[in-house]
């Protein structure tokens, strides 16, 4: 594990968190809107132009769901961290979009292949049981099969720096065990049959009269294990580190508020979250 997290004691919890994780679980389906930054169409009279789409919130890093179908090896419990994740195959542009407008500009779709990315995101979730909205910003991190593999890789060292800073170490006995492709395979493990099998999907996006792999690739596929080479290269698992939290109350009209949360980085002996009331 990267040394660059930092000991529980230096880094709080976030004040936002146990509510929102209430929040969430009376929730049908955790959905939210992913919003991203893409490069704007040749001719376009600005640089960027916004992409949205739903998502499926997956858990915080570092505390998988449990699952009782989900064979995978777990991490023991070293750490944890306030950085909502969820799933994505590396062939949807979104991947690109975070590679993109990262701090590596990457250009090429080779250059978005393995871990990295870090570009600016936007999450928004609609809890209508509770009239709340909650709105995350901050950067979002792919983690792919070469987070253990490639140390020399600039993505993966990106990652477990960036991702490692808001790791909080519960269990400093625990965290010489702990992996992060283990990590990532019980995220995959997590998933169902039928998502699992998705990643083995013809390429999205793509025309249907384009030449395919159509001996490995397939609508409604189902993939039971956790190897699965043709779905594992596909699956990405996304971390969204917040840079700010809003939560907008608005179960009761009268007593309507807005809460900003905000992670000050600045020094990291001091680093921690800062609350301001707003009007909604």
């Amino acid at each position: 594990m990267s040394s660059t997290a930092p000991d529980a004691s230096v880094l709080p919890k976030a004040p936002w968190k146990s509510l929102f994780n209430q929040h969430l679980s009376k929730m049908e389906s955790p959905e939210f809107v992913l919003g991203t930054v893409a490069a704007a169409p040749q001719g376009s009279t600005v640089p960027y132009v916004p992409r949205v789409r739903y998502c499926i919130f997956r858990g915080f890093w570092t505390e998988l769901p449990e699952n009782k179908h989900n064979d995978a090896a777990r991490n023991p419990k070293a750490f944890e961290s306030d950085c909502p994740t969820f799933t994505t195959d590396v062939r949807m542009e979104k991947v690109g979009q975070l590679f993109g407008t990262g701090a590596g500009h990457a250009e090429k779709v080779e250059q978005t292949q393995g871990s990295g990315g870090g570009g600016p995101i936007e999450a928004v979730y609609w809890v209508k049981e509770t009239g709340t909205q909650w709105r995350i910003k901050g950067k979002a991190y792919v983690v792919g099969n070469d987070i253990e593999e490639n140390e020399d890789s600039s993505g993966v060292r990106t990652v477990k720096s960036e991702v490692g800073k808001r790791m909080r170490v519960v269990d400093q006995d625990k965290e010489k065990d702990w992996s992060w492709s283990r990590e990532l395979t019980a995220s995959f493990g997590n998933q169902s049959p039928g998502i699992k099998g998705s990643f083995k999907a013809p390429p999205p996006g793509r025309p249907t009269t384009e030449a395919h792999d159509d001996k490995n690739l397939e609508l409604g596929a189902k993939v039971d294990g956790l190897h699965d080479e043709v779905a594992r290269n596909n699956f990405r698992l996304v971390i969204i580190v917040p840079e700010s939290v809003e939560q907008t109350d608005l179960s009761d009209p009268a007593k309507a508020r807005r809460y900003l949360y905000t992670f000050d980085e600045s020094a990291q002996a001091n680093a921690g979250w800062t609350t301001q009331e707003l009007w909604p």
